[in-house]
């Protein structure tokens, strides 16, 4: 730590932290009015692809049912509901916050850059060479994440939900609001969740976590996994299963980084 920050007030680490988070509302804003202005792409070609039957995780589907002699058992023919808008001011609402939600998934590494900044005078000098490693690696995780809960945990989501009746007699009409929400939020929810060994990291470095510690209550982690997954999921075991399984590898992935740490810092 320079002998300028160190010297610095309380106030005066307020008002730096002030300025990094204008800076990143300032690129979410600026990415937001970019994904608003594109709204035929965000959602024709993005946000409303899950409800397609020729989308890329369907055909895959379809074509891991056929090479396993099921025929056409996986296979999406044909959406099983259909979307209805029946508020005057439901698609703009939803235009905007679909927009926020872009401009922030967007301008994510730029904001994880921003924080990262402010926390970087209070390490130590040899630990500012990680700096660069950590943005990308987070970056990365949050990227991987994103894909993942958008082409595996959504489309499964809305298939099982959307076909599910408890009368033939009742069909299924989704508002555009609940779809959009169901799409983005998982996607979203599961971007921040890969973030996990990045977070693990940070909590080694300030000593609070050890691998011991991990290792110790894995079994405590796994229970919290399930219930982790059964809040930002919805309803289905499938999709609470294919969140729990990165999980876990996560949380095995992160007693070995910080056990890295560990080691690193015993040298």
């Amino acid at each position: 730590m320079s002998n300028k920050d160190s010297d610095m007030s309380f106030l005066d680490h307020l008002e730096v932290l002030r300025w990094h988070l204008i800076r990143s509302g300032i690129a979410i804003l600026f990415f937001s009015v970019i994904a608003f202005l594109c709204k035929e792409f965000i959602f024709d070609a993005i946000l409303l692809a899950p409800k397609d039957p020729s989308f890329l995780t369907y055909r895959y589907l379809c074509y891991f049912s056929q090479s396993l002699g099921m025929g056409d058992a996986l296979c999406i023919q044909e959406s099983p509901f259909s979307l209805m808008n029946i508020n005057m001011s439901g698609q703009f609402s939803t235009h905007l916050m679909t927009s926020l939600y872009a401009g922030f998934i967007i301008s994510f590494p730029y904001v994880f850059w921003e924080i990262w900044r402010f926390i970087l005078p209070a390490l130590k000098d040899k630990e500012t060479k990680v700096a660069r490693g950590v943005v990308f690696f987070s970056s990365v995780l949050f990227l991987i994440g994103i894909l993942f809960g958008y082409y595996i945990i959504a489309p499964l989501s809305i298939n099982f939900l959307g076909s599910y009746q408890v009368s033939a007699t009742v069909a299924n009409q989704i508002s555009l609001l609940s779809f959009i929400n169901t799409v983005t939020t998982v996607s979203l929810a599961n971007g921040i969740i890969f973030e996990l060994p990045v977070l693990v990291y940070f909590l080694t470095k300030i000593g609070f976590l050890t691998p011991e510690f991990m290792r110790k209550y894995r079994r405590h982690a796994m229970v919290l996994t399930l219930i982790l997954s059964a809040i930002i999921t919805p309803p289905d075991i499938t999709s609470q299963i294919l969140v729990s399984f990165p999980l876990i590898i996560l949380y095995e992935l992160s007693i070995r980084i910080s056990k890295s740490v560990i080691k690193r810092n015993n040298l």
